[in-house]
């Protein structure tokens, strides 16, 4: 035993204040967030303890999920989540494919489609704020008055004024700013790739087609499910650049986490934990199984 507390101790010991931490502030709010979405704490005079608050077990989550509200704000998730991932993976992959040729200046725009990153969300919401805005003809405006200017007045619309697909047009500013990160992991992913393997399947009489589907499309195929983990994610917890274009109350853009904001401003603590929750299930069915396919192919190694 003694053997045993000097060989496991000091390792322990080290991360210890980690697991403490983590225990505390990750495991423990989480239990307390879902603790509180199981009782009916919908007050400001309960959550300061002026009312009793009892529970009611999973009430919450079936009004939720029982609501046209909830559900327009689930609905509007799933079409900005598809939107974003399919516009990011598209437009980064291009970027990392036309950076792998031989590009003069390849440093310069590397760093401009890598420069969206350093703004924030909320900065870039501003500006894409403007340029979104939903007035036409005399009035128009950012890119319906763009579109005005080089006659493709066709092309003018709300933007992200249209209850049905409002929540696309704010997956453009997204798309803008994380399109550049999805680049620079696919061209690590092509510059990773031996020159020996291009050389060879050259050799061999394959295409330039058939050289990416059957030699280096497949060797990305790690780097695009990362990418899809990462960037879908991201998707999921949208918020801050939602609501620098839009404002809370405005229902054609409401998403879970809007509606959690929303909960917890008015003191309706119970729901905007049981949002939390649905939230939390909703991103660990994304990453859970992404964390075991991992897990296997290391131990397969």
């Amino acid at each position: 035993m003694i053997h045993s507390a000097r060989r496991w101790g000091p390792p322990l010991l080290l991360v210890a204040p980690s697991l403490i931490l983590v225990g505390v502030f990750v495991y423990g709010l989480i239990a307390i967030n879902f603790s509180t979405s199981t009782t009916d704490m919908h007050k400001a005079a309960q959550s300061t303890g002026q009312a009793p608050v009892s529970r009611v077990g999973l009430q919450n989550y079936l009004d939720l999920l029982a609501s046209p509200e909830f559900q327009h704000s689930l609905l509007n998730l799933l079409i900005y989540t598809v939107v974003f991932l399919v516009g990011t993976m598209v437009v980064g992959f291009v970027w990392a494919w036309l950076l792998d040729k031989p590009l003069k200046g390849e440093g310069f725009f590397r760093a401009v489609y890598l420069f969206p990153m350093a703004v924030s969300f909320i900065a870039s919401g501003v500006v894409w704020r403007w340029l979104l805005n939903s007035n036409q003809d005399e009035k128009a405006s950012g890119l319906n008055r763009l579109f005005q200017m080089i006659g493709l007045d066709a092309l003018q619309n709300n933007w992200w004024n249209n209850i049905t697909f409002g929540i696309a047009a704010i997956a453009i500013p997204a798309i803008w700013q994380l399109s550049g990160y999805v680049m620079a992991l696919f061209l690590a992913g092509f510059r990773g790739i031996p020159e020996e393997l291009r050389e060879a399947a050259r050799i061999d009489g394959a295409s330039e087609w058939k050289l990416y589907r059957y030699v280096l499309f497949p060797q990305l195929t790690p780097i695009a499910l990362s990418a899809l983990i990462i960037v879908g994610h991201m998707s999921l917890k949208a918020f801050d650049l939602i609501m620098s274009i839009s404002k809370p109350s405005n229902y054609q853009t409401k998403v879970p986490a809007v509606d959690m904001y929303v909960f917890k401003s008015s003191f309706d603590y119970a729901n905007a934990a049981a949002v939390g929750a649905i939230l939390l299930v909703i991103v660990a069915f994304v990453i859970v199984p992404y964390l075991i396919s991992l897990n296997r192919k290391e131990k397969i190694r």
